[in-house]
């Protein structure tokens, strides 16, 4: 399914992996307003679609990808725009700084506040309008819905965040967004392999889609990944150095990935052949 802002593939089984922040487009009529560094979207999740696709086709997962820049708008940020994470540096539903602090608009041309709320209803309502009537479909074929987003970040911003994060940083908003079973399985899979360094619910603990739609109690469950850029592309130590895919690092990271997502399926099978609507615990 291709809408104008997002393409959505549908797959066999319960799980939709969500991507909301791998678009890099800026539209025409909004380009004027941005410093030029701002028109190469270097915050951009890169790659991830690559990334994740083919362990798409072989799980049988579907994917939810957006066209445009997080600069434009920002899918995984509420619509009345308050913070993730209190008391810490946050980016907003239209951002006005790159993560590293620097502004983003040229001087007086930051959206106000009627052209943010033509940019939700334009670019944020139909993204979360297919995203919720896709996991409102799972959960009626296969009695359950599994939402996985996919980020990714770079190792270390200070603006953000102090020191660098652990390669992998699974968020289940402190267990809130999915049940038990399913934390304690990406937990098994990251303590099984010793190449990437890891954490649950620690700095990233879930942004807005992940707490939104991460409803265990209706059958419902979310969970976030945000991996570093270090775990499949080139990262130098003082920051990122290219936007390409490290294939070595990719034959490393994938298979990872696909227990990640393996796990996530097999803690909680389809009960489609049991007629079940809904329900979970």
């Amino acid at each position: 399914m291709k809408h104008d802002v997002f393409e959505l593939r549908r797959g066999r089984t319960p799980l939709l992996i969500s991507m909301p922040h791998v678009g890099r487009e800026i539209p025409e009529d909004q380009r004027h307003r941005y410093v030029e560094r701002a028109l190469g979207s270097e915050d951009t999740d890169w790659h991830l679609e690559p990334l994740y696709a083919p362990l798409a086709e072989q799980l049988g997962a579907g994917l939810l990808i957006p066209r445009y820049s997080r600069y434009l708008i920002d899918l995984n940020r509420p619509p009345e725009d308050t913070p993730m994470y209190p008391g810490a540096s946050n980016t907003e539903l239209c951002p006005t700084r790159f993560f590293t602090g620097e502004p983003l608009y040229r001087d007086g041309q930051a959206p106000d506040a009627e052209e943010k709320q033509r940019r939700v209803q334009t670019y944020w309502a139909p993204y979360h309008q297919a995203l919720q009537g896709e996991l409102q479909r799972l959960r009626q074929e296969h009695g359950h819905a599994l939402l996985f987003e996919a980020h990714s970040i770079r190792s270390e911003l200070p603006w953000l965040f102090e020191g660098r994060l652990p390669d992998l940083n699974i968020g289940t908003v402190e267990g809130k967004s999915c049940r038990q079973a399913t934390r304690q399985a990406m937990e098994i899979v990251l303590s099984s392999q010793s190449d990437f360094s890891w954490v649950v619910d620690g700095r990233f603990k879930g942004g807005y889609i992940t707490r939104q739609y991460g409803r265990p109690e209706l059958g419902q469950q979310a969970v976030q990944l945000e991996m570093c850029y270090r775990c499949y592309m080139v990262e130098g130590e003082m920051g990122f150095t290219g936007y390409e895919l490290d294939d070595a690092c990719v034959e490393r990271v994938r298979p990872v990935l696909s227990m990640l997502l393996q796990g996530y399926l097999l803690a909680n099978p389809s009960r489609k052949s049991e007629g079940g609507q809904g329900g979970g615990a």
